[in-house]
């Protein structure tokens, strides 16, 4: 018997006002976990958010023999002295990107380590070459198994110099666990800046790497022996506060939005103001988020840190069906992350994807005839009447239930399970800013 999922019913149209706590980022917390491996004493992190994606990369790391105490709800410790295995297997069948930064993360311990092959969200492409490229020119061997990917060294790994041909954040992390603890120095050229990555980096500080920061884009590593253990406080998710920001808009509220650093949310601010959206400063970690005039729209390109996050497209779609004319978003980081347009389509948008590039623009995906280039026809009213529509990946999950928000009559949302994993506590967050949703 097929097992049946639980949903959302939401009955939108209600005035969103009130406040909401971002938990930890789930894309600093997991890469944290990973760094505490390498460490030769108990790391603490704390505001570390209680979300599917976490449990199941503890799960990951508790079955390599690691000992982990759940302090509270939101506070671990990790004492890797009992690592024992570096055959990393995926608990439940389920999968996250995690396995491959384990490789990283377990190769100075192990001479083997044998991780499975995983994709993550169902968003394009997301290949591991520039991992392995990185792991073959720190001296390690790669090659891909029946188990998955295994990589092999003999003795100590080598600093090296290495450019990514993409500012990946995986990559740039990786490269990161690869050279704190190799022989030597270490340059990575075109690496990624984003928040979560300098957070990465002060972290792996604390426990004793030298890593300096230049301009252009470089990292550079000087390796040390041993590494100890530390205490991470995980930074608020700027990418479930731009969504929170997205729905107050969208919905002509105010929502003030907790336990997130403003600096995290740079570009997205100035194009948030730019479509009419207004916010305050409430304090270092709080901003309250509103519409000031009636929307207009705008054109966005996705791009790495500082440029516009591809996690902030989705829910910025759902506001931009709200503004008076034609917007375009152009996707350039991966090649097809519009399928959930088609059901903001049933609800009553207006969108159109294309495989073309938008004039002017250098785009890597140029000629590809990837469909990475949206237009959104606005201002469109949107009606449910009781339909149904499938969460596809994480990021559109949240997308689809502030579209939900935004929609005269019942919308049930089905596969919350694969948003659930990502963000915690959404029905209790929601019915904290008068949203009439619950989970059936």
């Amino acid at each position: 018997m097929e097992e049946q999922t639980s949903m959302y019913r939401i009955h939108g149209g209600s005035e969103i006002t009130g406040s909401i706590t971002c938990y930890g980022a789930k894309n600093f917390a997991t890469k944290a976990m990973v760094a505490s491996l390498l460490g030769e004493g108990v790391t603490r992190l704390c505001n570390v958010p209680p979300i599917g994606d976490v449990n199941l990369s503890l799960e990951m790391i508790q079955s390599l023999g690691v000992n982990i105490e759940h302090v509270n709800e939101t506070e671990i410790s990790i004492d890797p002295s009992s690592l024992s295995t570096s055959r990393v297997v995926l608990p439940e069948h389920r999968s996250n990107r995690i396995p491959v930064l384990l490789l990283g993360g377990l190769l100075h311990t192990f001479d083997e380590v044998v991780v499975p092959n995983v994709s993550g969200d169902k968003i394009g492409k997301r290949p591991i070459d520039f991992h392995t490229q990185a792991l073959r020119q720190f001296g390690a061997e790669v090659e891909m198994g029946e188990d998955g990917y295994v990589a092999r060294k003999t003795g100590r790994l080598q600093g090296t110099r290495l450019s990514l041909p993409y500012p990946s954040v995986g990559a740039t992390e990786n490269s990161l666990f690869l050279a704190v603890k190799a022989e030597g120095e270490t340059i990575i050229e075109n690496a990624a800046v984003e928040p979560e990555i300098m957070e990465l980096i002060t972290m792996l500080r604390g426990m004793g790497a030298i890593i300096f920061t230049g301009p252009g884009r470089e990292i550079r590593v000087v390796g040390v022996s041993q590494l100890s253990g530390t205490f991470m406080h995980i930074l608020g998710d700027r990418i479930e506060a731009a969504s929170w920001a997205s729905l107050a808009c969208a919905a002509d509220g105010e929502i003030t939005v907790k336990g997130i650093r403003p600096e995290t949310l740079g570009n997205f601010l100035s194009y948030f103001r730019e479509v009419g959206g207004g916010f305050r400063l409430e304090s270092e970690h709080s901003i309250t988020f509103y519409r000031e005039r009636e929307l207009t729209p705008t054109s966005v390109t996705t791009d790495v840190y500082p440029g516009f996050s591809t996690d902030w497209q989705q829910p910025f779609a759902v506001l931009l069906t709200q503004a008076d004319g034609t917007s375009l978003i152009h996707e350039t980081v991966f090649d097809d992350r519009f399928g959930y347009l088609e059901a903001l389509n049933t609800l009553g948008a207006e969108t159109e994807v294309q495989t073309t590039c938008p004039e002017r623009e250098s785009c890597r995906f140029k000629g590809e005839n990837y469909p990475h280039t949206a237009y959104i026809y606005g201002k469109t009213v949107l009606e449910a009447n009781e339909k149904t529509i499938h969460i596809p990946d994480l990021r559109a999950g949240l997308a689809y239930i502030i579209a939900a928000a935004i929609t005269e009559g019942a919308v049930y949302v089905t596969g919350v399970e694969e948003v659930e994993r990502g963000y915690g506590d959404i029905v209790q967050k929601l019915q904290n800013v008068n949203l009439d949703i619950e989970r059936v």
